[in-house]
């Protein structure tokens, strides 16, 4: 009886991660269009879907709801800021230098 009930226990948790994930998914595409956007106006002319990948991928899960919020609430001068903040992080920076150079051709 206590392994069917530790099995169902499992189950369950496997059920939440999956739904965490998909959670995840949603809140980092949201924060995606705010990002590109943010990108896009903040420096012009250049291809933002590489540089808006290497901001998500540095970004904490706080950051990416609040940035995903702004879909809604729109952007304000405080997200825009949150994204430049995490542009400049080294990871963020050595993602969008090795992403120029493929798109370069190098």
């Amino acid at each position: 009886m206590r392994v069917a009930a530790a099995c169902g226990a499992l189950a369950s948790l496997g059920a939440c991660d999956v739904a965490g994930q998909a959670a995840d998914a949603v809140a980092r595409d949201r924060a995606k269009v705010v990002v590109n956007s943010v990108v896009a106006s903040r420096f012009p002319g250049i291809n933002a879907a590489p540089v808006t990948d290497c901001i998500i991928d540095a970004a904490s899960s706080g950051e990416i709801i609040r940035i995903a919020g702004a879909t809604v609430t729109g952007i304000t001068p405080e997200i825009s800021q949150e994204v430049v903040v995490i542009a400049r992080r080294p990871e963020s920076v050595q993602c969008i230098a090795r992403n120029s150079l493929v798109l370069l051709g190098s």
